[in-house]
């Protein structure tokens, strides 16, 4: 099975989130093929439908391995500014252009490659290989993988260890495995004060030097990290007073900010952290926060060690193990088994002209093969 072809096809298909655009359907007839039981799974409101897939195949009473990815993309952006056609393919120079080569259709690819292989080449192996890919990371990801972990819970269907796609390396294949990811949570401070003109302002109240105090409270360092996490960090990321002209003092200012936290904070302790904050500066605002996912470090040695080798045997590399970047589905996974996060180079993913070294993908497919032999202990 050619991986590079596979993820040609895989790019031809304009899944942008939420639309699937038959990228599922056509996974599920190569899976159907190698043996694989297949289901695809819909969550989601009456007009707004997510398709997911999840699909198995049994080999033996041993552990279940699953790979998890997703074939939605975010949009191409402005089509004009791209060399070739976002949705088509194109080879050059021994690099693969497309959306989503990167993000995340090579790596499910790879590992489809790599599954073909070890059921051809080995008679039995012990334990049983799955797939979870969902048409909802890239979006507000309610109706994707977070809805298969509930339905895998109902059906009492047990895996042991996963493995994520997504693309991990910073410069090159090979240099970095995720073990775990930091949380993120959003929030809106909205400071209050009194209209008025600025030619008046004893009879005005300008909130925009108070919420620079807010803010200043906020910035303060909020941990020094550990050994598995970076520092938590919060970042303001907008201020705005919906104030259009220049004579006037607003009654309000709000300033937005995100915040990526370790293993030190949870949710319901941060918010605490930032109300203590906000309180010892004040009480004149309203603050509003949404937790897109917690931190997380659910790692098996096996597991990690497995890959590794796998790695190194391929490319002789020893990957660092790292729990930088943003958030990944492996945030659901994390929840009902150990998972680790291994795919190509992330140099590109996300931008005009997304591409990925032919080689980069067809080492994957070798790496995950390995990897897959190690783990389900193969009998020739």
């Amino acid at each position: 099975m050619d991986s590079i072809k596979i993820t040609s096809k895989l790019v031809s298909f304009e899944s942008v989130t939420p639309s699937d655009n038959g990228a599922l359907e056509y996974l599920v007839e190569i899976l159907n093929r190698m043996g694989f039981t297949s289901e695809i799974l819909e969550f989601g409101h009456k007009n707004k439908k997510i398709k997911n897939l999840f699909s198995f195949f049994k080999g033996g009473d041993g552990p279940n391995i699953c790979f998890a990815g997703h074939t939605d993309v975010v949009p191409p952006g402005d089509i004009d500014a791209w060399t070739n056609k976002p949705f088509k393919a194109t080879i050059m120079k021994n690099k693969i252009y497309g959306r989503g080569v990167v993000d995340m259709k090579g790596a499910i690819a790879a590992f489809l490659a790599s599954t073909s292989r070890l059921l051809s080449e080995f008679k039995m192996f012990n334990g049983t290989i799955s797939l979870l890919v969902t048409g909802d990371e890239e979006g507000e990801a309610e109706f994707g993988t977070k809805k298969v972990i509930e339905w895998l819970r109902k059906k009492k269907i047990k895996i042991d260890y996963c493995v994520v796609g997504e693309p991990t390396n910073p410069k090159k294949l090979g240099e970095m495995i995720k073990i775990g990811r930091r949380g993120s949570l959003n929030g809106t401070l909205t400071v209050f004060g009194k209209q008025g003109h600025v030619a008046y302002p004893e009879s005005a109240e300008n909130p925009i030097p108070m919420l620079m105090k807010y803010c200043k409270s906020l910035l303060k360092p909020l941990d020094a990290g550990n050994n598995s996490f970076q520092p938590s960090n919060l970042e303001i990321t907008s201020i705005d007073s919906s104030n259009h002209v220049d004579n006037l003092i607003p009654r309000k200012i709000n300033a937005k900010f995100n915040v990526r936290f370790n293993d030190k904070f949870t949710e319901r302790t941060l918010i605490r952290e930032i109300k203590n904050r906000l309180n010892s500066v004040g009480k004149n605002y309203k603050l509003e926060t949404k937790c897109s996912g917690e931190s997380f470090l659910n790692l098996s040695e096996a597991l990690t060690k497995n890959m590794s080798s796998s790695i190194h045997k391929i490319l002789r590399i020893r990957p660092k193990l790292s729990t930088n970047g943003g958030t990944s589905d492996a945030r659901f996974i994390s929840r009902i088994c150990p998972v680790i996060e291994f795919g190509l180079v992330g140099q590109t993913m996300h931008q005009i002209n997304e591409n990925c070294k032919i080689n980069d993908i067809t080492n994957l497919s070798r790496i995950y093969f390995e990897f897959l032999k190690k783990t389900l202990n193969t009998n020739t």
